[in-house]
Parts: C-alpha cells; structure tokens; sequence
C-alpha cells in the first residue's frame, strides 16, 4: 500500500527540463486606459493548472521587492505559495526556492499529501533559512532580522490544503443559497493588530509585560513587528541571533529566553465542493485596501483573463484616493518612494473548474514565478516542469 501511495506522490509532480524566461515587457499586458503605464506592475493574465486557470499580479513599492511568490502545477496536484517578506527579500527568495522542493521530498518519503506533511517542510524551510543565517551574520549580521510571512495552498486529489505565517491572506469564493457570491477567510491573521493574537502572545509570555507594545499608534510586538508568526526573524526566535545597540532598530533591551515568533503554521483543510469557485491567495498589500467580500465579487463580476492585475488595480486606486490623488499620479511615483502610499502586493487567483477535478491531465507541469531577480521585475520565469535537481538554481 504504501509503495502504491509512493507512485501517486511522485506522479503528482513529474519533472521535465524546457525553461523558457520571459522579460517584463512580454508580460505587462497593461490594459489600463490611460497613456501611463504603471512600469511596477506586471502580470500573467490567465493560465492552466492542474484543476482549472489561474491569473497572476504582482506590484513592486519597496526599492527592492520584499515579495516573492510561485505557482506550480502538475499533472495531479497544484501548489501556490505567496512569502511577503520584510527587512530585506532574503527569507522570501529562499522559501521560493526551498519550500516547495521540501514539500516534494516529505511528500515521496511518506506517500502522500497532508497537514503534517506541509508542517513538516515549513520545518524544513525554516530549519534551513536559520542554517544560512548563523553562516551569513559575521558578515551580513542584518540578515538576523530578516524574515518572511509565507502563504500556501495545496490542490491534491479533491483536497484543498491551506498553511500560513503572518498576515497574507486566502479567500474562497463559493456560491451561497441566493446563488450569490460569498467570501469565505480561510486563514487566520496572525498579527498584533488582532486581539486574539495579543492575547494568544501575553498568555505565552507571562512574564514579559512588555511583549506586545503600541508603537506609533500600531500594536507591535516588542515594539518591533506586527506579525507573530514567520519564517526567519531569528534575532525574535534564538539568543545567539540577538543585535547589539548599534542596531537599535533591533536591538532589545534584554536577551529573550524563548522564542518570540514561531514559524508553526496555522492550517485549514476542506473537500472542495461544487459551489467552491475560485481561491484569492494574496499578500496584505491587497487586503490593507479591499475587503474579503469585495475582492470576491471583484473576481466573480469580470472576466478570468487579467483579474489578478484588475485586482491589484483596484486596490491601487483605493490606496491613491486615501492620498486624495489618482492611480494616474501614483504610476508616477518610483519604487521605494511608492512604499509611503503601499506595500508590495501580491496576488494569485485559482480558478476551480470541478469538471477537472477527477480528470487533472489537461494542464502542463509548469512553474510561475512572481519574481526571482533582486533588481527590480525584469524578469518573469516559467519553468515548463519541476526538476528537482535543477529549479534551485534558477
């Protein structure tokens, strides 16, 4: 039984080798009206995978982009992964290229597909980012404060897998009685604006009066971060990580005795049913703009093709009129200085076409990446299959 659960894993991503790289003018397809095109934006209008189509948006704020993300599918199964990183897109890039192939090893070792399992390469992702970073920080001692949320979903034999660290967020779409579409939040926030977080944190470290601190209006823990859950920020998880005074963005005051963040990831499992339609998987930068409800009825109102960058478009305006500006002034606005106005904002949206379900041999063992170059969008990767042995240097 278990050789045979083995076979159906290992199929699940059958590698090939064609890789074919695409420049950003190839992808941009801006269909905005206006004459100025917004050159931090770029996009993947709409796409096959495993059980449907999916559609792909990403926009840079920061002078370098903090988020990274991926889209990869198979014959049986599809992966996304969204990582929103912060202090730097070191932690992020390296969950781009370690999460997914972690996954893909505890999947073929245990024969299967499950909660433990995505547990288990969070684990080892984890495990391996800190690795680099006690390697790194005698030169790169900033790397110590580098961290990433990281959002993933899994479509496998009927089944939708859902794991997250931090403050992205997953929102199904599924028709209700009325034949309405109804957003569905399928992961939990784990940052300190939340009450429940606060709480979860105080009860964990009694003795710290001053784990979670309002800063500037903001609740942070430590006084530092929002987000309570991650990949990396080890100066918050080791004492061995901790950042002297000249730091003092960083530095605490006293050394931690237990780990103020943790990279356990929250999970939500659920059968895929038949008035389950589309996934929205995107990093905060969206949701600080839209709602659940109205970033659903966004996608279920408009066409497939582009809906990702319609999306992001969307939310875009919203962040301009809150500067009493229009997105056609903000397009003008270069990176770095876009950071005042919004986050690097990431956003996948699958399609769930349940005719496919029970036959996934449609769509081609492809990759989709949002970004994997430190200078800037020039480069948007697809990678026609998954080989192991080579994806990680791509």
């Amino acid at each position: 039984m278990l050789s045979w659960l083995k076979r159906i894993a290992m199929a699940c991503w059958r590698p090939v080798r064609r890789y074919a790289r695409m420049s950003k003018d190839e992808i941009l397809n801006d269909d905005d009206d206006s004459a100025t095109p917004d050159s931090l934006l770029w996009s993947r209008d709409l796409e096959k995978h495993s059980f449907g189509e999916f559609s792909f948006a990403v926009v840079q704020a920061n002078e370098v982009i903090e988020d990274h993300s991926q889209v990869e599918t198979g014959r049986d199964a599809t992966f996304i992964g969204v990582y929103d990183g912060h202090g730097g897109p070191d932690a992020a890039r390296f969950i781009s290229d370690h999460l997914f192939l972690n996954l893909m090893r505890h999947a073929k070792e245990r024969g299967t597909i499950s909660e433990d399992i995505i547990r288990s390469a969070f684990s080892a992702t984890e495990d391996g980012f800190l690795t680099l970073v006690r390697r790194s920080c005698g030169i790169k001692p900033l790397i110590a404060a580098v961290g990433s949320c990281c959002l993933v979903g899994v479509i496998w034999r009927g089944m939708l897998y859902v794991a997250n660290l931090g403050d992205s967020r997953a929102v199904i779409g599924s028709l209700g009685r009325s034949s309405n579409v109804v957003a569905e939040q399928l992961t939990r926030d784990h940052n300190a604006s939340m009450e429940e977080v606060r709480q979860e944190l105080k009860s964990l470290h009694p003795d710290d009066s001053h784990i979670v601190v309002m800063k500037r209006g903001v609740w942070r823990i430590k006084g530092i971060i929002q987000v309570s859950r991650s990949i990396g920020d080890a100066y918050l998880k080791r004492p061995e990580f901790s950042l002297d005074p000249s730091f003092p963005r960083f530095h605490l005051p006293e050394p931690i005795r237990r780990p103020v963040l943790t990279s356990e990831p929250s999970m939500y499992t659920r059968v895929l049913g038949p008035n389950d339609k589309f996934v929205i998987f995107a990093s905060d930068g969206l949701w600080e703009q839209l709602t659940n409800q109205e970033a659903v009825e966004i996608v279920c109102n408009n066409p497939r093709a582009g809906i990702a960058r319609k999306l992001v478009k969307t939310a875009l305006n919203v962040a301009a009129r809150k500067r009493e500006m229009r997105y056609d002034d903000l397009k003008k606005v270069d990176r770095g200085v876009r950071r005042f106005f919004h986050d690097d904002t990431t956003v996948v949206v699958i399609f769930i076409d349940h005719e496919l379900l029970g036959n996934s041999t449609s769509a081609p063992e492809m990759s989709v990446r949002g970004f994997n170059d430190t200078v800037g969008p020039s480069n948007f990767n697809i990678l026609q299959g998954i080989d192991e042995n080579a994806r990680s240097t791509i």
